[in-house]
């Protein structure tokens, strides 16, 4: 049997991938931080286990215990404004080796992790596996990326099948509201203000579910090495604000140059997707425009139940 352990289980994406794994088979046993009831974590085959990623000592019985044949490691520091600097990112280094090392010390056969397009040159505007250059401007950037490279050296030497992620810009359902996607549907939901920068930054966006289900299809697969998760379209930031805006009738509700382009904000990060579409052969299910309105219809979900 095919038996899954997920970090990051109730996260943003890994609460998502829970369904896809349970279709394709898995057993899954979802691992976080708290302890949830939540209806979506009640399944056949799902089992959910309360552990701190953090103590060397539970995630060595976890794993024992389990003894999974496969790992999908989303789990991170991802508080919004802070995850770029935080020195907790060292602590997920290593507390990410220490996951690694434990499922191969039970056989694990094949794992796959979340990287991110922060590893990459970001002056190169798109950003291709091969070729573009991995130059993290950022304490998180360069963290992920040292723990691909540890990933990779450890995985060709003792034979390990095992994947890298790179997640690019998302949107949907339980995303940390501070996050720009939602603060923006959520203040022009409640007739407030919402503060913008120019909003002439090009990004690649995609949902969240689409996000999950690539993870899980890589998951499944025998593609090794880094691979970007990402729609590989350009859209200007202002345009998905608009389509937003009208869908809510609150254009006047968003005040474009309210703050200042940042360090960290290229004008343009796009993904080159040829791995993920012909390797893997997958295809996303959401168009940006019909991603955004399931989006917008949760969160309007959250605001009437006073969420």
């Amino acid at each position: 049997m095919k038996k899954v352990i997920v970090t990051g289980a109730t996260g943003f994406i890994g609460r998502h991938t829970i369904p896809f794994l349970l279709q394709k088979g898995y057993e899954v046993h979802a691992v976080s931080s708290k302890s949830i009831g939540h209806k979506a974590f009640v399944s056949q085959g799902l089992f959910h286990h309360t552990a701190d990623l953090m103590n060397s000592d539970a995630v060595t019985k976890l794993f024992a215990n389990v003894k999974p044949t496969h790992l999908l490691h989303l789990a991170w520091y991802a508080t919004p404004g802070k995850f770029w600097t935080a020195p907790e990112n060292l602590d997920w280094v290593k507390a990410s080796i220490h996951l690694l090392q434990c499922f191969t010390a039970n056989n694990g056969a094949r794992v796959v992790m979340a990287g991110t397009c922060a590893e990459y040159d970001w002056s190169a505007d798109i950003c291709d596996e091969k070729t573009t250059p991995l130059k993290p401007a950022t304490l998180y950037g360069v963290c992920k990326h040292s723990l691909h490279q540890i990933l990779e050296s450890y995985a060709n030497k003792i034979g390990l099948s095992y994947a890298w992620g790179r997640v690019f810009f998302l949107h949907g359902p339980h995303e940390y509201t501070e996050r720009l996607v939602p603060y923006v549907i959520t203040n022009l939901l409640k007739k407030s203000i919402a503060k913008c920068s120019h909003g002439m930054q090009i990004r690649d966006f995609m949902h969240v579910e689409d996000t999950a289900d690539a993870f899980v299809t890589l998951l499944d697969s025998p593609l090794q090495g880094a691979i970007n998760v990402a729609s590989g379209k350009e859209v200007v930031l202002r345009d998905v604000l608009h389509t937003i805006a009208t869908e809510l009738s609150a254009k006047d509700l968003i005040q474009f140059g309210a703050f200042t382009q940042t360090q960290n904000d290229p004008p343009r990060i796009i993904a080159d997707v040829k791995r993920l579409s012909h390797e893997l052969n997958w295809r996303p299910k959401y168009s940006l425009e019909s991603g955004l309105q399931h989006t917008i219809n949760w969160w309007k979900q959250q605001v009437m139940n006073g969420d």
